[in-house]
């Protein structure tokens, strides 16, 4: 079992610390001790939490699509050239660049502020862990 520290759920969650422990008080959490006397969450009841709490706009494109990685959010920054484009994306908490044609961006109109969606679609996803094991 993963045991998370209140501080490190709080940026999981994308909340403070206070929230956290104000959710611990009220039931939405179920918190213990560590062998130091810290609080430390159970990383399942937090996954599902997490989970739970999750909320992105509505795709806009209204698009059927095989893709499950759907990432609505602002255009942040374009930098364009003659022939390739790099455009970044903010999604809620998350940073996505995506690599692509000067034409494809002005044919999508995509400049800071537009809203897209970056779509990811891959065999190859790497899962890495913190140093040292499998959790805190």
């Amino acid at each position: 079992m993963t045991l998370i520290r209140v501080s490190e759920a709080a940026r999981f969650l994308g909340v403070s610390d206070d929230t956290v422990r104000r959710w611990l008080d009220n039931g939405t959490l179920k918190g213990e001790k560590d062998e130091r006397g810290k609080i430390v969450i159970d990383g399942i009841q937090l996954a599902a939490l997490a989970k739970s709490q999750a909320s992105l706009p509505d795709d806009p494109t209204g698009v059927g699509s095989s893709a499950r990685n759907r990432f609505v959010g602002l255009v942040t920054n374009v930098i364009m050239d003659k022939v390739m484009a790099q455009v970044e994306l903010q999604c809620g908490p998350f940073r996505v660049v995506s690599l692509m044609s000067s034409e494809a961006v002005r044919d999508l109109k995509l400049e800071p502020g537009s809203v897209a969606t970056a779509v990811v679609k891959s065999t190859n996803v790497i899962i890495e862990v913190p140093s040292g094991g499998s959790g805190s």
